[in-house]
C-alpha cells in the first residue's frame, strides 16, 4: 500500500478537533508551515471559492502560490495545488511518506498517544508539499470550525471569514455566536481580518475577537458599491471598493452569492499590501474571470446533448443560494437530483427547493453517512413533492432527464458530486 493509500484509509476513522497532534507531527517535520507566508480562509459557506480566487490572484501577481482545500471531489490530489495546478500523485505520495514517517517518530517518542486523523495528515502533507515547492505564500481553507482546525497551526499574515451559519452543531455549538467563536479562532494578534458576515449576533463575536487580539478588521462590504446581474447562466459583477473599480466582469463562478464571495476575496487581496504581498488590480480582475471551482454551480456536458448543473449546496444556507440562482437563471425551474448526508437539515433544504424543482429525484451519496434515499423521498412527499427514489446517482440522473429537460441540477452533498464527476461520460 502506498503512503497516499495509507492516508486515504484513515478517512474512515472520524475527526478530532485540537492542535496538539498536528503540532507534534509538524515538529517532527521541522515546522514546514513556517517556511512561507500563509493566508487562511474560514466560514460556513463560500470559503472554498474565496480560497480559490485569492490563490489565483496571488499566482497571477507573480507569487509562487500553494492552495490547500477540502474536501476533494474525485482525487486526493485536488486538495493541493501549486500556481493553480493540482500536484501529481507522485508528489503527494512523497510528501505523504515523509508525514507518515514523522507520525511514527512522534508515536515512538510519546508525543502522540494515537495515530492522527485523515485531515491532520492531509494538512501536514500540504505544508510539506508547499515547503518543498518553495512557495512564497499558501492559501489555506479551514476544514471545520477554525479554533481547533489543523490548518490553524499556521500563523497567517491575514484571514478571511466568509459567512456564519448553523453547521456541524454537534462539534461547533448550536448558536450563531458559538459557531462564530470557533471560526474567529483563526484570528491572530496583529493580523488583518476581512469578514463577509453581516448578521449581528455573529458579527459581534468576530469584532470582539479582533479587538481582544489587536487585529485589524476589514468588513468586506463597508464602503463598497456593486451591481450584479444574472444573464442566462452568466453572472456579471461591477465593483467599486475604496481601493478601485473592477468590471464589469463575467465571473467564472456563478450566482449572486459568488459575487459576495468575490467581494470578500477582493477586499482580502487588497488588504495584503500591509503584509508585503502586493496584488495588482489586473491580477485581481484576472482571478475573478478565470477562477473556476468544481461543484460550485458547475455546468458539465452529459452525453453531449445534455448538461448537468452541479452545486455543493449541502446545508440550508447553501441550498437557499442555489435556489436564488435558479430562480433568476431558469425561471421555469428544472429537475433536481438530491442526495443528502444524515447530519443535515434535509427538511429545510427540501422546503427551499420547492419553488425551483419541477421534478425531484432522490438518490444517495456514497458512504456510510448517506441519508437513505427511500427515507428522504418519504420526507419529500410529506412536504408536497412527487418525489421519485433511485439510490444510484446515475440512475437518478437518467430518470431526471427522462422528464424531457435539457439541464438537470444535482445537489445536496459534495460526496454526491464527487461520485457523479467520477462517473461522468464526458466532461465540460
Amino acid at each position: 500500500m502506498s503512503a497516499t493509500e495509507t492516508i486515504l484509509a484513515r478517512d474512515h476513522f472520524g475527526m478530532k478537533l485540537g492542535l496538539d497532534s498536528i503540532g507534534a507531527v509538524c515538529d517532527e517535520l521541522d515546522r514546514p508551515e513556517r517556511a512561507y507566508r500563509t493566508v487562511i480562509v474560514a466560514g460556513t459557506n463560500g470559503k472554498g471559492s474565496v480560497t480559490a480566487i485569492a490563490a489565483t490572484a496571488l499566482a497571477a501577481a507573480g507569487y509562487r502560490t500553494g492552495r490547500y482545500t477540502s474536501p476533494h471531489l474525485v482525487r486526493l490530489e485536488e486538495r493541493f495545488a501549486l500556481d493553480g495546478v493540482d500536484v501529481s500523485r507522485d508528489v503527494v505520495d512523497e510528501a505523504a511518506q515523509r508525514v507518515l514517517d514523522a507520525e511514527a517518530r512522534a508515536l515512538a517518542r510519546g508525543r502522540l498517544e494515537a495515530p492522527v486523523t485523515f485531515f491532520e495528515l492531509t494538512t501536514a502533507v500540504a505544508f510539506e508539499i508547499f515547503r518543498r515547492a518553495r512557495v512564497d505564500v499558501a492559501v489555506l481553507e479551514v476544514g471545520l470550525g477554525g479554533r481547533f482546525d489543523a490548518t490553524n497551526i499556521a500563523s497567517p499574515a491575514a484571514a478571511a471569514i466568509t459567512t456564519i451559519d448553523l453547521e456541524h452543531t454537534r462539534h461547533l455549538g448550536t448558536t450563531l455566536a458559538a459557531i462564530a467563536f470557533e471560526k474567529a479562532g483563526v484570528i491572530k494578534p496583529g493580523m488583518v481580518v476581512v469578514t463577509g458576515e453581516r448578521k449581528a449576533e455573529a458579527d459581534a463575536v468576530i469584532r470582539a475577537a479582533v479587538a481582544d487580539r489587536g487585529a485589524t478588521l476589514v468588513p468586506a462590504f463597508d464602503g463598497v458599491r456593486h451591481q450584479v446581474s444574472i444573464e442566462g447562466w452568466r453572472t456579471i459583477l461591477t465593483l467599486d471598493t475604496p481601493a478601485g473599480r473592477y468590471g464589469p466582469l463575467d465571473l467564472a463562478l456563478r450566482g449572486r452569492h459568488q459575487a459576495d464571495n468575490a467581494i470578500v476575496a477582493v477586499r482580502l487581496l487588497e488588504s495584503l499590501g500591509c503584509c508585503d504581498l502586493s496584488v495588482p488590480h489586473a491580477a485581481i480582475e484576472r482571478a475573478l474571470v478565470a477562477t473556476s471551482w468544481p461543484g460550485r454551480l458547475q455546468l458539465i456536458d452529459w452525453n453531449h446533448d445534455r448538461q448537468l448543473l452541479l452545486d455543493a449546496a449541502h446545508n440550508p444556507a447553501g441550498m437557499a443560494r442555489l435556489a436564488e440562482y435558479l430562480q433568476e437563471a431558469v425561471p421555469g425551474g428544472l429537475p433536481v437530483v438530491l442526495g443528502v448526508v444524515n447530519d443535515k437539515d434535509a427538511r429545510q433544504m427540501l422546503q427551499v427547493l420547492r419553488p425551483v424543482a419541477t421534478h425531484l429525484v432522490v438518490t444517495e451519496p456514497p458512504g456510510s453517512r448517506a441519508w437513505p434515499a427511500a427515507e428522504l423521498a418519504s420526507l419529500a412527499r410529506t412536504l408536497g413533492f412527487a418525489a421519485e427514489c433511485h439510490p444510484d446517482p446515475i440512475d437518478a440522473i437518467d430518470r431526471a432527464f427522462g422528464t424531457g429537460a435539457h439541464t438537470v441540477c444535482v445537489a445536496g452533498s459534495i460526496f454526491l458530486l464527487g461520485d457523479v464527476l467520477g462517473r461522468a461520460p464526458t466532461r465540460g
